[in-house]
């Protein structure tokens, strides 16, 4: 497997980045378009791989025209794409086999699938019941009313949101359970509302009127989320002085919430025209605790930081974080024991998965090798660690394409220093 060494000489960190762009917003972008049946004009719209694989897969879906033998559609690992698409072929006359990687037909679909067939929805499950992959018989559907978990994802939801307007009599979701992520469920409704459609959000329930989308050109903005990392590699400097280019202070994304997380571990963020400037300033605190329910993206590079920098922390709403790309609680947990960092994990299973770390900073006497697990968040979270430990090996580096094609040019730009590593015994 090819993998880099990474190091900085020094704890220096200055610079501008122009972060990539939004792919949640872009996805479900994406997806209004398709619906819309017309094109409009995106502008910046994301790059990372999980959007490019569902552009291609649109424009294949397009190109068919009324699919009766069942046209093979491969989301690879991207989440957001296989959710958004199972809404998506179920309202969208042919037949559709949608599939994925190995790891993506580990992942849950059955709350959707259950829901969509609630709905009159044809889809069957080609092998395990409740995963990937699905056969998808596409038809027009009424709508009415559905009940879906909102504790497992998030994603579920908004694919319920994006075909809503399409169904005859629109459609009432009704939540149960604890609701995760919610800022993207939030995300959704804005862009509904955007591009014209009515609907109404109260405690529990989101009810849509069946309605057209009204096209208008849209510029996507930075990406919060990829934010996270420079936010890690400032908290880990000595000095820092860092432009991050394209984000804004009234985001519709949830993750904007990071200037006042990490607020407590040293950053202090300065808001200004082009983006943000990011400043290492003062010392942090020597605790930190945070519940992640609802940004559950920020957790690996936060729990990080936080094991990085030696604090004692206690973190929780990290359920969902086991059916991602990979189980990133023990992914987290067994990367960081190899620095040397002590992590307690409630295995109690869900709900209710907890981690805490003990005041503990890493140690690594000669360059530890990092597993990824083929997640592109393991990979981008362990990167700035550097800064720590001296040189750290990262396994599958070019996971980061996924959300952030540029990263490892960016890490370059300010200092970092990346050899690539072609085989096992080639150091």
């Amino acid at each position: 497997m090819k993998s880099v060494i990474v190091d900085k000489p020094d704890r220096i960190l200055n610079g501008s980045i122009a972060l990539p762009s939004s792919k949640s917003i872009s996805n479900r972008l994406l997806i209004i378009q398709a619906l819309t049946g017309k094109e409009f004009p995106m502008t910046n719209l994301s790059d990372a791989d999980d959007t490019c694989i569902l552009s291609g897969l649109l424009d294949r879906i397009k190109k068919s025209g009324t699919s009766f033998a069942p046209l093979e559609l491969d989301a690879g690992n991207a989440g957001t794409t296989f959710r958004f698409l199972t809404a998506f072929l179920a309202v969208r006359p042919g037949s559709w086999l949608l599939t994925g990687s190995e790891r993506m037909q580990q992942r849950p679909a059955g709350p959707l699938v259950e829901a969509l067939r609630s709905l009159g929805a044809s889809i069957d499950y080609l092998s395990e019941i409740g995963y990937p992959p699905l056969l998808i018989r596409g038809k027009l559907l009424n709508g009415g009313k559905v009940m879906i978990n909102a504790g497992i994802s998030s994603q579920f939801i908004s694919a319920l949101l994006l075909v809503a307007p399409s169904l005859s009599s629109g459609l009432k979701i009704v939540f149960k359970g604890k609701e995760v992520s919610s800022p993207y469920i939030s995300m959704t409704v804005n862009l509904l509302r955007l591009y014209g459609i009515k609907l109404r959000k109260e405690m529990n329930s989101i009810t849509v009127h069946p309605g057209v989308f009204v096209p208008k050109p849209y510029t996507v903005e930075a990406d919060w989320s990829s934010a996270a990392f420079w936010y890690e590699a400032v908290a880990l400097s000595e000095v820092a002085d860092l432009m991050l280019k394209g984000l804004r202070r009234n985001s519709l994304q949830g993750d904007s919430i990071l200037p006042e997380i990490f607020r407590h571990l040293g950053v202090k963020t300065v808001f200004k025209r082009e983006g943000i400037q990011l400043i290492r300033s003062g010392s942090p605190a020597s605790e930190f605790c945070y519940d992640f329910t609802h940004h559950p993206d920020l957790a690996q590079p936060v729990i990080a930081t936080c094991a990085a920098l030696g604090l004692r922390g206690h973190f929780d709403g990290l359920e969902n974080l086991r059916i991602k790309e990979c189980d990133r609680v023990e992914a987290l947990k067994v990367e960081l024991e190899k620095l040397g960092v002590k992590i307690s994990l409630n295995q109690s299973g869900l709900p209710g998965t907890t981690l805490d770390l003990m005041s503990s900073r890493p140690n690594a006497a000669c360059t530890p090798v990092v597993e990824t697990y083929g997640d592109h968040r393991m990979v981008m979270a362990f990167a700035p660690l550097s800064m720590i430990t001296g040189s750290l090996r990262i396994k599958g580096p070019d996971e980061a394409v996924k959300s952030y094609r540029g990263f490892w040019d960016d890490l370059e730009r300010v200092g970092f220093r990346i050899e690539e590593v072609l085989s096992e015994g080639s150091i």
